[in-house]
């Protein structure tokens, strides 16, 4: 592992060096792909130059131990020693960490789409809250969102809402969010009091570029029809709405949200475009499912990851047991205090299939 990280260390120097370079600097496409592979080193460089400072401190210590010629000094050294062996095991474990294989897609914006599930008109007002949980989220992240398509109920809930949401990290902390989100509210429309129970499906896709991804014209089918919306929303007298079909694999998207066709066009080929990688992927993922016993980000839209108790203010993330009473602050885009833990519980699965791995190897 050190040796390793010892030759990370004289590649980010070179890096360093070249991104002082004017020919590298007058270079943009140059300056940006290096630029981008010393922010992915720095962490780790960081994390190994501590490393080696506590292996100092370490060393120094217990040469001051063997000296028995002050017992002020022995304290001391004792608990120098002390700390540096608690943070060479800290920095340790943050280097494993770093050292895991990367996602290919952490760097890329996503799309996500909410689909009310069960319980008809408040599924639909769910997707809306969770849209909104999303919206508050991104913003505090310093993201920026863009509606793709949304269809809209006459009480303002949607059925279906699909949105962009860019900026750096976003599918690294979004892609835990993918399955099924139940809520357990009393509905407004409800005079006896009770609760009900409903759901929403969140789908979250890496944008997929046109080089990974090549569809041939010939399987398309794009129809033109006018927009329409919930109460006279959205509502146009051309036909600027657009309906893909993907003709191998029946896959329909729609587009109404912008009054340019082409603007449509352009939203519904996104949303193709990074369904059909997503569906590629998971084919990938599928045949080394059985290799992960973790089931923490595998992305399974079937699965029931998440419940918001309106009664109790609690949110459940059933995947790791956690449950948190601030559900007010959570549905206001707090959502790092739950998807911190998802990233941490993840690391931790690779870390004991990568440990177990090089035991059977």
């Amino acid at each position: 592992m050190f040796e390793n990280l010892a030759a990370f260390e004289r590649r980010f120097e070179e890096l360093n060096v070249r991104l002082c370079d004017p020919a590298v600097t007058a270079n943009q496409s140059l300056y940006t792909e290096l630029m981008k592979e010393y922010s992915g080193l720095e962490p780790l460089v960081v994390h190994y130059r501590s490393f080696q400072k506590a292996e100092a401190d370490r060393a120094e210590a217990q040469e001051l131990l063997a000296d028995n010629s002050s017992r002020d000094l022995h304290e001391l050294a004792a608990q120098q020693l002390k700390e540096a062996e608690q943070e060479l095991a800290h920095l340790t474990e943050e280097i494993k960490i770093l050292l895991l294989p990367k996602d290919p897609n952490d760097d890329k914006n996503v799309i996500v789409e909410i689909r009310g599930g069960a319980g008809g008109e408040e599924a639909a007002l769910f997707s809306a809250v969770l849209y909104r949980m999303y919206s508050m989220y991104a913003q505090n992240r310093g993201w920026n969102t863009e509606i793709l398509n949304v269809n809209e109920t006459e009480l303002g809930g949607y059925k279906e809402i699909s949105f962009m949401v860019s900026g750096q990290g976003a599918w690294s902390r979004l892609k835990y969010e993918s399955g099924v989100h139940r809520v357990q509210r009393v509905p407004e429309t409800e005079a006896q009091g009770r609760i009900h129970t409903s759901t929403a499906t969140v789908a979250v896709l890496p944008e997929a570029d046109e080089v990974e991804l090549q569809i041939d014209p010939k399987d398309l089918q794009i129809d033109t029809f006018r927009s329409s919306g919930a109460g006279g929303q959205h509502i146009n007298k051309t036909s600027s709405a657009i309906r893909i079909t993907h003709l191998p694999s029946g896959m329909v998207v729609e587009c109404q949200d912008e009054r340019s066709q082409y603007k449509n066009k352009d939203k519904a080929m996104r949303v193709l475009r990074s369904r059909l990688l997503d569906i590629e992927q998971r084919k990938h993922d599928d045949a080394i499912a059985s290799e992960r016993r973790s089931q923490v980000g595998t992305g399974d839209r079937s699965e029931r990851i998440r419940t918001y108790n309106y009664p109790q203010s609690r949110v459940t993330d059933h995947r790791i047991g956690l449950t948190i009473y601030r559900l007010e602050d959570i549905l206001n885009g707090s959502l790092d205090e739950v998807i911190d833990p998802l990233i941490s519980a993840d690391r931790s699965s690779q870390l004991e299939d990568s440990v177990q791995g090089g035991q059977e190897a």
